[in-house]
This record gives C-alpha cells, sequence and structure tokens, in this order.
C-alpha cells in the first residue's frame, strides 16, 4: 500500500511538471508570435516614416541627438558614455535581447530541447547548415569585392520572432514539434551568432577596460557558486560588466550573454530559479518593446535614388540570395540527409513540406541580420544596402514559408 501511495505522489509529480512544461511552452510561443507581429509592425512604420517628409526629423532622433551618461573629475577619475539614440538602442538595449538569448540557450541546453543528444542532434545540423551555405553565398558574390566581404554573416540568422509570428498565422495548420524544431533551430543560430560577434566582430581591444571586466566575472562567478538565488546582485555586476565591456572594444551586447551564463537555473529551496523568474520577466518588456524599438530604429530605408539595379547591388544580391537560397537549402539539405542516413528521426507529426516549409522560414534574418550589418560596416556608407537586402530577402522567405505551410494540411497536428 505505502509503495502504491509513493508511486501515486511520483506520477502525479511528473504529470504537474509535465503540464508546467507545456504551459511554459505554449506561453512562450503566444510571446513570441505577437512580438513577431509588433516587431513586423514597427518595422513597416519605419518604412512609411523614412519614406516621407518625416524622415528628416526620424534621421535626427536616432542619429542627431546625442545622450550622455557618466561623470567627470569625480575624485580624480573620468567615465563618461556619449552616444546618439541608435547606439544606445543597439549598444544597450540590445544587450538585455542578449541576455534573454543567453538564458533561453542555457535553459534550452539543461533542460530543453538541446539537453540530450537525441533532441540536440537534428537542429544543431539544421542550424550549422543554415549558417555555412548562406555564408558561401555570399562571399562567392563578393569576392571581387573585398571591402564588401566583411558582411558574409550577415544572411547567416534567422530572426525567431519574427519567425514564430509567421507560424501564429497558420494555426493548427502546422504540429506543435514543428514550431519547437524551429525554436531550437534558431537558438543556436542565435548562439552561433554570437560566436561569430565575439570573433569576427570586435574592434581594437583596450586591455585595461577588458581587464577591468573580469572583475565583474569573477563577482558573477562568486554569485553563482555561492547560489545567491536575489537577482539584484547578478543584475548589477552585469550593469558594471557592460560598461566594461563598451570600454573594452568587445561588442557590449556580450556582456549580456556573460552575464546570462552565471544566473542559476537550478537553486536549493527555491520554487523557481533566478533565472526562470528573470526570463520570465524580461520576455515581455524584450518582446514587445526593445526589439520593436530596435526595428523602428534600423529598418528606415529611404528608397528615394532606389531603382531595380539596387537589388543587383553585391552586398543586397548577397544577402538575398543567402537569405532566400542558402537558408533553405542548407537547413533542409542537412535535415533531409540527416533523417535520410538515420542519424536523427523525424519529428514527430510532421512530413517533407511541413520541414522544407520551416527551413525558408529560417530565411527571415531581420532582427540579428540588421544587428550584424550594423557592426560589419560600421562607419561605412552601406546600411542602405544591408537594410534593402534584410527586408526583401526576409519577406520572400515569409511570404513563401507562408504559402507553402498554409497548403500543408491540418493534419498530424498537436
Amino acid at each position: 500500500m505505502t509503495s502504491d501511495k509513493h508511486n501515486y505522489i511520483n506520477l502525479k509529480s511528473d504529470f504537474g511538471r509535465g503540464t508546467r512544461i507545456i504551459n511554459m511552452t505554449v506561453e512562450f510561443f503566444r510571446l513570441e508570435a505577437a512580438g513577431g507581429i509588433m516587431l513586423v509592425l514597427a518595422s513597416a512604420l519605419a518604412l512609411i516614416v523614412a519614406n516621407t517628409g518625416l524622415y528628416p526629423f526620424y534621421d535626427y532622433i536616432f542619429h542627431g541627438m546625442q545622450f550622455r551618461v557618466g561623470f567627470s573629475d569625480f575624485e580624480g577619475f573620468n567615465f563618461e558614455i556619449r552616444k546618439d539614440l541608435l547606439h544606445w538602442i543597439n549598444d544597450g538595449l540590445m544587450a538585455v535581447f542578449f541576455l534573454l538569448v543567453g538564458l533561453e540557450i542555457k535553459r534550452e541546453m539543461v533542460v530543453g530541447e538541446l539537453s540530450s543528444r537525441s533532441k540536440a542532434v537534428l537542429p544543431i545540423l539544421a542550424a550549422v547548415g543554415g549558417m555555412v551555405l548562406p555564408a558561401a553565398i555570399y562571399l562567392f558574390i563578393n569576392r571581387a569585392s573585398p571591402e564588401t566581404m566583411a558582411g558574409w554573416a550577415i544572411p547567416c540568422a534567422t530572426d525567431i520572432a519574427f519567425a514564430l509570428g509567421v507560424l501564429s498565422l497558420l494555426g493548427n495548420r502546422v504540429p506543435l514539434s514543428l514550431k519547437i524544431l524551429l525554436t531550437a533551430i534558431a537558438i543556436i543560430d542565435d548562439l552561433g551568432a554570437i560566436v561569430i560577434i565575439a570573433l569576427f566582430y570586435t574592434a581594437d581591444i583596450h586591455i585595461n577596460a577588458l581587464t577591468f571586466a573580469a572583475l565583474p566575472i569573477m563577482g558573477l562567478f562568486l554569485l553563482n557558486r555561492y547560489q545567491v538565488a536575489r537577482r539584484a546582485p547578478y543584475i548589477l555586476m552585469g550593469l558594471i560588466l557592460w560598461a566594461a565591456v563598451l570600454q573594452s572594444g568587445v561588442h557590449a551586447t556580450m556582456a549580456g550573454v556573460i552575464t546570462a551564463l552565471f544566473i542559476p537555473l537550478r537553486v536549493p529551496d527555491e520554487r523557481r530559479s533566478p533565472a526562470q523568474r528573470l526570463e520570465h520577466d524580461l520576455h515581455p518588456w524584450v518582446v514587445f518593446l526593445i526589439l520593436p524599438l530596435f526595428g523602428f530604429a534600423n529598418a528606415g530605408v529611404p528608397f528615394e535614388g532606389m531603382g531595380i539595379d539596387s537589388l543587383f547591388d553585391p552586398v543586397t544580391l548577397g544577402i538575398i540570395l543567402g537569405l532566400i537560397v542558402g537558408k533553405q537549402l542548407g537547413i533542409f539539405g542537412t535535415i533531409w540527409l540527416a533523417i535520410k542516413t538515420g542519424l536523427c528521426p523525424k519529428p514527430e507529426g510532421t512530413h517533407w513540406k511541413h520541414l522544407y516549409g520551416v527551413s525558408i522560414l529560417c530565411g527571415i534574418g531581420f532582427t540579428m541580420s540588421l544587428f550584424i550589418g550594423g557592426l560589419a560596416f560600421a562607419g561605412q556608407d552601406m546600411q542602405a544596402s544591408v537594410r534593402l537586402g534584410v527586408l526583401v530577402g526576409s519577406l520572400i522567405s515569409a511570404a513563401a514559408a507562408y504559402i507553402l505551410l498554409r497548403t500543408s494540411g491540418p493534419q498530424n497536428t498537436l
């Protein structure tokens, strides 16, 4: 009798845990989907503003106004950060976005879809294929133009919010397993983008600032080591780290990722860990405020003076073909090989049309592509070409994937 009661309690506990995981997954998809729609609307508004008489005001707000944070001559110390609004968004608010990305990657690797070999192999292979082929296409098109080859990583990214926003329009026509696969691929894609930014888009290193950054990292390590459950100390250390990394020449968003790695995912006697609580609290702010604001600030492309020939600019064409052709062939080709060779099973409830559709959908680069484009051509007059390529490639990928998945039918959905 005691054994039966014990088994019943375990079963009830497992059922409750499983229900919580399902609820968290559904909530995640709803947030990302709604955020993706807001991102599209904000970016569309930016395009409208940039091509009307409001553009000078738009340009002044984001590029002309300078905002200063810091102090001067305080006990002999001087510290000042002065940037225009666009850079406060891209270097400051996007560090919060990368903090959330870091928390999502950590969760997926510890308890989620990347926590075991059987779950992780297919999205990892697909993500790698979806980064290598777009980069190769971009480099091939720009092979005769060494000054533009720095943009090779722009078409490698996938915008999870935008992509899930498109999937949300399809309702139950796509299985839940396909949404999970897309999310896993996009998260690994984000991890790859983080590595690329750290290795290839780092400016001149300032050793003093980088050395100082070791202090907040040590503080984060000690907080994690002693399993401190309060979030405020981690956030404080993260802010100090952000300022140090910003001054070091390494891109400041890396501070968000590093901070996320030290926030505990499991703490004894805590129902929800600091990482879980912070991810839950940050998610609405990121998807409903930071990403739409980023889209509005970065998507404003004035089309004056542009013609059809602008699409054949090596940078623009490389990004468009990388997103449209490279992403779908790189991801679907890798998925097909992995499943046909028996290395991975086909995701439950999906068929090949589903998998091809989600491969096309990964061609929505948007947020991360625009972000990398800003780093690749910082100080160069190529942002219009980058933005045009990202917008055209992402919109064509979104439309093609939507049409294909809508005709896939609702069978085998979850």
